[in-house]
């Protein structure tokens, strides 16, 4: 039996564009919830790569990372399965680009919206975790880390 522990890696993106932050309204087991754009990091791709793939399918917007916010790590727990999971988190920041015509979003996004950081801040009660504020938080304080903090060695990109 496997005993390893191994977290969930998951990718998010963290956008402001004129104070707003970028938010996406989403199904999940508990419910309605705000997110940052996110989802897991796939076989065969990098995390930066992985950061603008989910933002394409979250917000049928391109995105291109230009820093890394930071690394993250956070435990759930789901209260109607019992459920435990660490998620890894990269987060990255950069510029939303246009819009993709007839991209539709991902399954289970409802919307996107931009919200000020006092009402990311009030709304946490709808958070999909904790890690939502905390991402914007540290981007609002200027945080900011050079893309080459991240290495994805060729034998990863060799599984596509």
């Amino acid at each position: 039996m496997d005993t390893r522990w191994k977290p969930s890696v998951t990718v998010a993106a963290i956008i402001e564009r004129d104070g707003r932050y970028l938010l996406v309204e989403e199904h999940t087991p508990e419910g309605l919830r705000l997110n940052n754009p996110a989802g897991h990091l796939d076989p065969g791709e990098g995390p930066i790569e992985a950061c603008a793939r989910e933002v394409l399918e979250e917000t049928a917007h391109d995105f291109t990372p230009t820093a890394l916010l930071g690394v993250y790590l956070s435990r759930f727990q789901r209260a109607a399965t019992g459920e435990d999971v660490t998620y890894l988190r990269l987060a990255f920041t950069g510029p939303l680009g246009e819009a993709v015509p007839g991209r539709a979003l991902d399954d289970g996004i409802v919307r996107t919206l931009w919200l000020t950081l006092d009402e990311v801040r009030t709304s946490r009660d709808r958070h999909r975790s904790p890690l939502v504020l905390r991402c914007i938080e540290d981007h609002a304080a200027g945080r900011r880390l050079p893309l080459e903090a991240i290495y994805t060695d060729p034998s990863v990109l060799g599984g596509r």
